[in-house]
């Protein structure tokens, strides 16, 4: 794994490039500070669809089929994702078609027309997907638990918005909305594999050339004044639950406690914690809700960190007659933490379990793209994945121990769940 290399553009802009010379395909990521946290409440979702609305025209290439055509005339893989807190553009290439895939996705994000009647057409697109979305339990859970963690205001709101404000919002919106957040130096720009510029490895000899055709596409863009996020506000005193109605065929659940921001350090003790508690088939969770009670197919433990608030959650589909028996003995798992130390077996296996995974998933260069596009759209101190590995290393049994007795309380306890259940609470028996 090679270093990276971040500079920043006059403008602010900041450009990242990770050259892999091995890797046979690059990618150019595109990501920006806009998401869902970043609106109001009259324009909830808009992140979401200006993302759509990126590949349905641009003043280069005004019709969608000229995007998709050049695209998949190059063979890319291509999409753009949006999350609370930012959104990406990307195309994956051979290391020949860099110089094409940067002017394509730089021309999406620089360029879109916002035809009126491409943002019709859209909104039936996006309508459709919210409505995929509420057929999809295992999906619309967890942004009910968002809802039940954090109420009215943007950190529980969706990301994809209610159907009547996508019904509404116009191109004004749009145009308002990207003039106030899609700015120089709130955009990052990654480079990720084995590009070139005119042949021959960006590093060796094709790095100013990289960054000058970056800085010939990306250094017009404005400098103006950012629009900002509403700070997240934590209020809880006791358990939460919100329990919908739905005839399924099993119960699906989201349960998880309030936690800390992405740039705590604690994150690498929580992460270890969460691999031990749900992170594969060898899990607690695992060994106690599928193998022992055989009440579930799927169940999980994951740490959930954004800029100014965070979540340790455990989510599962389990058979509806021993929901509280699974409920139970969750509970039970994540007070296990505070009361005994993880032993030196387990601790070792997680760590070795999870740095593993980390550079597993960096085999290719789209995740590679991804992962350092997020750390900086985050304003993340860029570290390379040895580094984060060796922090991974270091954690103790007690700093496990530490993180639970801080986070496990039922003043940060929340259930949500779709299943079956009329006038029906969990409460007594949530709690640790």
């Amino acid at each position: 794994m090679q270093p990276f290399k971040k500079l920043i553009l006059k403008n602010g802009l900041r450009v990242i490039l990770v050259p892999e010379p091995q890797s046979l395909a690059t990618t150019v990521m595109v990501a920006v500070e806009a998401g869902s946290k970043y609106e109001t409440k009259e324009v909830n979702g808009i992140s979401h669809f200006l993302e759509h609305m990126c590949f349905k025209g641009t003043t280069k290439r005004p019709r969608h089929i000229d995007i998709a055509n050049e695209l998949d005339g190059l063979g890319a893989e291509y999409n753009a994702f949006t999350s609370q807190e930012s959104t990406s553009y990307y195309a994956k290439v051979r290391n020949e078609s860099f110089e094409r895939a940067l002017d394509i996705v730089a021309d999406l994000y620089l360029h879109p027309v916002f035809d009126a009647r491409e943002i019709e057409k859209e909104r039936g697109v996006i309508i459709g997907e919210i409505n995929m979305y509420e057929d999809l339990p295992q999906r619309k859970v967890a942004e009910l638990f968002m809802g039940l963690v954090y109420g009215d205001q943007p950190a529980g709101w969706s990301i994809a918005g209610p159907k009547e404000v996508i019904r509404r919002v116009g191109r004004e919106d749009f145009l308002k909305y990207r003039g106030a957040h899609y700015l120089a130096p709130a955009t990052a720009v990654v480079a990720a594999g084995g590009f070139s510029a005119g042949g021959g490895s960006a590093f060796g000899g094709d790095e100013k050339k990289v960054t000058s055709l970056i800085e010939k596409h990306f250094g017009g863009l404005s400098t103006g004044a950012k629009g900002q996020k509403l700070k997240v506000v934590e209020t809880q005193e006791k358990p939460r639950e919100l329990v919908r109605f739905k005839e399924v065929d099993q119960t699906h659940l989201v349960m998880g406690f309030r936690a800390f921001d992405i740039f705590d350090e604690r994150r690498y003790p929580l992460q270890l914690l969460t691999d031990i508690l749900g992170g594969g088939m060898g899990s607690r969770l695992f060994q106690v809700v599928r193998e022992e009670l055989g009440a579930a197919y799927y169940v999980h433990a994951s740490a959930d960190l954004y800029s100014d608030h965070g979540l340790v959650v455990m989510d599962a589909g389990v058979h509806h007659e021993k929901l509280p028996e699974v409920i139970t003995a969750s509970l039970k798992e994540f007070a296990r933490f505070k009361d005994e130390a993880v032993s030196p077996t387990d601790l070792q296996r997680a760590k070795d379990h999870v740095t593993g995974n980390l550079f597993l998933s960096l085999e290719t260069s789209d995740a590679l793209a991804a992962f350092y596009a997020g750390e900086e759209i985050m304003r993340m101190p860029l570290q390379d994945p040895r580094t984060l590995a060796a922090k991974l290393q270091a954690v103790t049994a007690e700093d496990i121990r530490a993180v639970a007795r801080v986070l496990f309380t039922n003043d940060r306890l929340n259930l949500a769940l779709i299943g079956p259940f009329k006038d029906r609470s969990f409460l007594d028996i949530v709690k640790v």
